[in-house]
C-alpha cells in the first residue's frame, strides 16, 4: 500500500478538527445544563503567559486550512486572528475549517507531492530563545511531505490538545474518548 500526500496529512487534520468540534459542543451542552455562561471560557488559559482558548481554536484552523493550502501555493499566509469572541463563534470555527478541507479533492493535494520549496513561516528567530518577542518570519526549506509532517501536523495537534487541556482545567466533563472520537472510521 502506498501512502499519498493526502493520506499523510488530511485524515489527521480532519480528526483533530472533529475532536475540537466535539469538545466545544460537549462544553456548550454542559454549560447549558448547569446554567453556566460559556463565553468566559474563550479567555481561559493553561498558564498566564500562554495564549487563551480563542487563540488555540483560531490557530488550529489556520494551521489546518492554510497548512494544506501551503502545499498547493508554497506560501503559509493565514489571515490575521480575530481575537476574543463569544463561545458560539468558537464552535463555528472548526466546523467551517472541516467544510473547507473536506471539499478538497485528494488530487488537489497529491499533485504537489515531492515538491521542494522555501516557505516563510513564523518561528523563533533564535531556536534557543522561546520568548515571544524573539519570534519572527523565517524562510525554511521544505518538501511538501516535510512541511506536513514537521510543521502542519504538529501545530494542528498542539493547538487541538491545548484547547482540550484548557477546557479540562476549567472543569469541563470531557475525556480522551471525546478527543479521539471514532477510530478507524476513515475520512468520513
Amino acid at each position: 500500500m502506498t501512502l499519498t500526500l493526502y493520506d499523510i496529512g488530511v485524515p489527521g487534520v480532519v480528526q483533530s478538527l472533529r475532536a475540537v468540534s466535539r469538545i466545544l459542543d460537549r462544553t456548550a451542552r454542559h454549560c447549558a445544563e448547569t446554567g453556566t455562561d460559556p463565553d468566559p471560557l474563550a479567555l481561559a488559559r493553561l498558564v498566564p503567559d500562554m495564549a487563551p482558548l480563542h487563540f488555540q481554536i483560531e490557530a488550529l484552523k489556520n494551521h489546518a486550512v492554510f497548512g494544506l493550502e501551503t502545499i498547493r501555493t508554497g506560501v503559509f499566509a493565514p489571515p490575521p486572528l480575530i481575537g476574543a469572541m463569544p463561545f458560539s463563534a468558537l464552535q463555528a470555527i472548526p466546523r467551517a475549517a472541516l467544510a473547507t478541507i473536506e471539499a478538497l479533492p485528494p488530487e488537489a493535494i497529491n499533485r504537489h507531492a515531492q515538491r521542494a520549496r522555501t516557505i516563510e513561516i513564523f518561528l523563533p528567530l533564535d531556536p534557543d530563545d522561546a520568548a515571544r518577542s524573539a519570534w519572527g518570519p523565517r524562510s525554511v526549506a521544505f518538501t511538501s511531505e516535510s512541511f506536513l509532517l514537521t510543521y502542519t501536523l504538529p501545530n494542528v495537534a498542539f493547538h487541538a490538545m491545548t484547547a482540550y487541556h484548557i477546557l479540562r482545567t476549567q472543569g469541563m466533563p470531557i475525556g480522551k474518548g471525546d478527543f479521539l472520537g471514532p477510530l478507524g472510521a476513515g475520512p468520513a
